[in-house]
């Protein structure tokens, strides 16, 4: 009767919910076929000229809305043809266009926007790229400083007319470009990379190193400028340094080195110097474009983001880092197909193939493709046999499918590869021990749960979940509700964790304080129908009985396991028995023991591209 951060992979509804309503639109665009032989015929096609024009805005609207930018561009693509001249539809049209990678549908559309006042920055953004790739540097120019409407505007037109001048061989002005001072703190950062870049692709070395040594200081984590600078000390000759960078990266990540920074290492101390990162212009500007399409889609941004990716890929069609961020955009908007073809596209054979396979596996699962994934991740296991990461996304899909026995032996797999477990490693003996309770192992689950929280005391699921079973199964009650409030501590907005909280009160027998609780987590996620099960039965004990079978009645529409729903239906009929005497939360000390009936659900993490 549990749950604990249930994850789905089913797939997504957004689908049935944007043919429904395009349906509806497709009954309004629907023209009546009615004779133009007198004045009222006319005037009923005129209407249904004009319904049908409302009726494709209105379902490329709704597309738009639902991420799907294949069928917006359909339906705006319709509406332009019943009018050719509007300018939202141009807009809209074009955007969409964009974002589908119809690159000669979007130019056109473009060159149509820039003849409108005021400028429309993203057209003119394009036909600049267009322009600077056609080698038409004045009209390009021209073009970027169009596209400078706003502080995110006037970033890319900064970095992009950068770059021109780079190619043009006007290095001076370029770097003179990338050192205005207007720009706001948040864009510091972006000119100075780019700074560092171009005069290391100039062969401006000394300039290069002391932007990147700027940079270093301000921002250690940042894969990409680590890369960058250790390339750019590499390919100067001082390889000490270049491992020092790598080195010092993975150390303040406190995680195993990135693919790529490991591949970079290897190269490095085999003897060989490596590329800079950026060796044409092109390549720079595509890299401009990149960062802020990626930034922009990690901030929620994803139609905009996905355009500056798409950008980038116009410049570099097979750019890893704008594929990968292009997929990662496509999977936050849920349409997986689209993120498993973005990642088709990565050349194979680089340094993230690996992962690549996994995020893959993974929307397959989203996509209610289970076996396909299995398959796929089990040949990624068979390729890469000292690697964890397969068995790891192997054991969370099946344990997100509820096969909990395969989800054991997929984890216990994972475990046997590690020699010496570390703090890093918890995660995989906590999956493991979740699974193990789900088969009703205790021993087996505790042993691993204690390990996990051996490995990492102070992680919250840990906590929870072994906090919440000790009490759940009457044992170690001190101790159980300990571990849930510090819990609590760490994560006061976590629903589930402050449910655990709430019913460890109620199985203690101290209703008032679980009503508090309890109601609290039902703030925090009323969708979910253990929880709302939970607040019922606090409620009946504090004699709120017509409440009780409120959340009770509300529990069952939120579709509740099978083996649940039964007991509440039960419940919505008898209430519950009589308690013959409350136990107190306070010092408590023994407690009858209880067989455990609870149902715990897992998290399935997200794995990072990596």
């Amino acid at each position: 009767m549990r749950a604990r951060y249930p994850v789905h992979f089913g797939p997504a509804r957004s689908g049935i919910v944007l043919f429904g309503m395009a349906m509806l639109c497709a009954v309004l665009a629907e023209p009546r076929t009615v004779s133009a032989a007198t004045g009222a015929g006319d005037r009923v096609s005129e209407e249904g000229a004009t319904r049908s024009l409302l009726g494709s805005y209105l379902a490329g609207r709704l597309a738009r809305g639902q991420h799907d930018t294949q069928a917006a561009a359909a339906y705006y693509r319709e509406a332009l043809t019943r009018d050719p001249s509007n300018e939202v539809l141009i807009e809209q049209s074009f955007l969409m266009e964009l974002m589908q990678g119809d690159w000669p549908r979007s130019e056109q559309l473009a060159r149509e926007l820039s003849e409108l006042q005021p400028p429309r920055r993203m057209a003119h953004a394009f036909l600049g790229i267009v322009d600077f790739k056609a080698q038409h540097y004045a009209e390009a120019d021209e073009h970027f400083k169009s596209a400078a409407a706003n502080p995110i505007g006037e970033m890319t037109s900064t970095l992009a007319r950068a770059w021109l001048y780079q190619a043009e061989g006007k290095t001076q002005e370029a770097l003179a470009l990338l050192d205005t001072p207007k720009q706001p703190d948040w864009a510091q950062y972006y000119l100075r990379f780019h700074r560092a870049l171009l005069a290391d692709q100039a062969g401006r070395h000394v300039e290069a190193r002391a932007a990147y040594e700027r940079l270093s200081k301000n921002d250690q984590r940042t894969l990409r400028v680590a890369l960058a600078y250790a390339r750019s000390a590499a390919n100067a000759g001082d390889a000490k340094q270049a491992l020092n960078i790598l080195k010092s990266h993975g150390e303040r990540l406190k995680s195993d080195p990135h693919p790529l920074a490991k591949a970079l290492q290897e190269q490095i101390e085999r003897g060989e110097r490596p590329d800079l990162l950026i060796t044409t212009p092109a390549d720079g500007m595509a890299e401009a474009f990149y960062g802020l399409g990626e930034a922009l889609t990690g901030e929620g941004g994803v139609g905009f983001g996905a355009t500056y990716l798409q950008f980038a890929l116009y410049l570099k069609p097979d750019s890893v880092f704008a594929l990968a961020a292009l997929a990662s955009a496509y999977e936050t908007a849920k349409r997986y197909e689209d993120a498993i073809a973005a990642y088709d596209r990565i050349p194979r054979g680089t340094p993230l193939q690996m992962s690549i396979d996994i995020r893959k596996a993974l929307n397959l699962t989203q996509l209610e493709r289970i076996d396909d994934a299995q398959k796929l991740l089990d040949e990624i296991a068979r390729e890469y046999p000292a690697e964890i990461q397969p068995l790891d996304a192997l054991g969370n899909i099946m344990r997100g499918q509820k096969r909990f026995a395969e989800a054991v032996d997929y984890y216990t797999r994972a475990i046997a590869l590690i020699d010496k477990p570390e703090q890093k490693h918890w995660t995989y003996y906590y999956s493991r021990g979740t699974s193990y309770e789900r088969l009703k192992k205790w021993s087996l689950a505790e042993t691993d749960l204690q390990k996990a929280l051996q490995l990492s005391a102070d992680q919250p699921m840990v906590l929870n979940y072994l906090g919440y079973s000790w009490i759940d199964q009457s044992r170690n009650l001190k101790q159980g509700l300990a571990l849930i409030e510090k819990a609590v501590r760490q994560k006061p907005d976590d629903g589930y964790i402050v449910d655990s909280l709430g019913w460890a009160y109620y199985r203690l027998g101290n209703f008032k304080e679980a009503v508090k609780h309890l109601e609290r987590a039902v703030e925090l996620r009323p969708e979910d129908p253990v929880l709302n099960d939970h607040l019922g039965d606090a409620y009946w004990r504090v004699h709120r009985e017509r409440e009780a079978r409120f959340q009770w009645d509300q529990a069952l529409t939120l579709k509740p396991e099978p083996e649940d729903a039964e007991k509440i239906k039960k419940k919505l009929i008898k209430g519950l028995p009589v308690v013959a005497q409350a136990r107190q939360v306070k010092r408590p000390n023994e407690v009858q023991k209880r067989a455990d009936k609870g149902k715990k659900s897992t998290e399935v993490k997200n794995f990072p591209f990596q």
